[in-house]
């Protein structure tokens, strides 16, 4: 990817006018660190909330990207974040989207600045056991109930209640609400916030709303993206299809684990290199591999993805989603599936081709199920069920 300088004048931005199948979206781009055709292309989403997606080019959700790319937006993400946020400093990411996303801000921006106290942790749409639950809504997403876990170690647990600066990292921002929503539900249990950075590869709100966030939010917040501007959507009339979007029951287990970011971490993930390397060396020569996560399940699935590329290999990284997206635009291609927590929701891949990929592994922290053997059906894969951070087994179903 090549870096651009930085537009900042209205002269210089550029403009799209984009019809989709559910309205026509008019977006002006102001300033970016990266080409706009690099970072994001358009999709019509299947929701009468929301018609449209900026599609991501480089977050490894709806799109196949390589894991080194991703590693370069989140350093630059990271590099955008001060040095000298009061601590400790609370990284919260996005479910489903950004929860991987989030999680490679904060390891780069620990990789940057080693001697913070800081912790991450990720919201969720599932509940981990008997863990306490703080809930706040994503008015305009399909599935709108959020959650975060509340610690039950001390020391995780005290920061989050000692926290004084919060990073909340989003793939977009458009108007700010969900950021907003977070935070008000945060300072329930901590009102000594004193710091707010946004973190997102878009950032749609316009120059008013960027211009107002500390007087909305009611403290200093600051802001960093790969892109701005901003943008006018006039929703056309269209039929979409009814799919269940969530299926909340506290007392459900879902196979949802608390080993990679649900209730808290304060370090980088780190995979075992002995598996990696056994994975690698059984992998024919010259094959195009995909790493796939599930859900929220994303991070892990990067982790492995640019485990692999860093010994030579042709790597792509994407997971699942519950969004549903209609196939138009930058997406090609669909394939529907059961989930594999057990909600009854459906969920999706988009842009990946049958047969598409030499070798494709499913990263996944629930059991082995029905919809997991569905997935790994229709896109090839073989299964790797994640236990540990440390400790993964590979499930070969031919």
């Amino acid at each position: 990817m090549t870096i651009m300088a930085q537009q900042s004048s209205p002269e210089m931005s550029t403009k799209i006018r984009q019809q989709l199948p559910t309205g026509l979206l008019s977006v002006a781009v102001h300033e970016q660190l990266f080409s706009l055709d690099s970072l994001m292309g358009f999709a019509a989403r299947a929701n009468l909330k929301r018609g449209f997606l900026f599609l991501s080019k480089v977050l490894g959700k709806h799109w196949p990207v390589r894991p080194s790319l991703m590693k370069e937006i989140h350093e630059a993400l990271a590099a955008q974040i001060a040095a000298d946020l009061p601590e400790p400093v609370v990284f919260i990411a996005m479910a489903e989207t950004a929860v991987g996303l989030g999680q490679g801000v904060f390891e780069a921006y620990q990789r940057m600045h080693p001697e913070k106290s800081v912790l991450f942790i990720h919201t969720t749409r599932y509940h981990v056991a008997d863990y306490e639950l703080i809930e706040f809504e994503e008015a305009h997403s399909h599935a709108p109930r959020q959650f975060i876990h509340m610690p039950k170690d001390a020391a995780m647990k005290n920061k989050i209640m000692q926290a004084q600066s919060l990073v909340m990292v989003d793939d977009e921002a458009s108007t700010g609400n969900t950021f907003l929503n977070l935070k008000n539900a945060f300072q329930q249990f901590n009102p000594n916030i004193k710091r707010l950075h946004l973190s997102t590869i878009t950032n749609f709100m316009g120059q008013e709303r960027n211009n107002s966030l500390s007087a909305r939010f009611g403290l200093e917040v600051t802001i960093g993206s790969a892109l701005t501007g901003e943008y006018e959507f006039q929703q056309g009339e269209y039929q979409v299809p009814h799919v269940a979007a969530q299926a909340f029951q506290a007392a459900a287990d879902r196979g949802a684990s608390t080993e990679f970011g649900r209730v808290g971490m304060e370090r980088e993930l780190v995979l075992d290199e002995s598996q990696v390397s056994a994975l690698a060396m059984a992998l024919p020569a010259g094959a195009k591999i995909l790493v796939l996560g599930t859900g929220e399940f994303m991070h892990p699935a990067y982790s492995l993805g640019i485990a692999l590329e860093a010994r030579g290999l042709d790597v792509r990284v994407q997971s699942t989603t519950r969004s549903p997206i209609m196939q138009w635009g930058d997406v090609s291609s669909i394939l529907q599936f059961a989930d594999n927590y057990g909600e009854g929701i459906s969920n999706f891949v988009y842009n990946v081709a049958d047969r598409q990929y030499g070798q494709v592994f499913l990263c996944h922290e629930t059991p082995v199920n029905a919809a997991l053997l569905e997935i790994a059906r229709q896109t090839g894969a073989d299964l790797i069920h994640f236990t540990k951070e440390a400790h993964f087994e590979k499930i070969s179903l031919c």
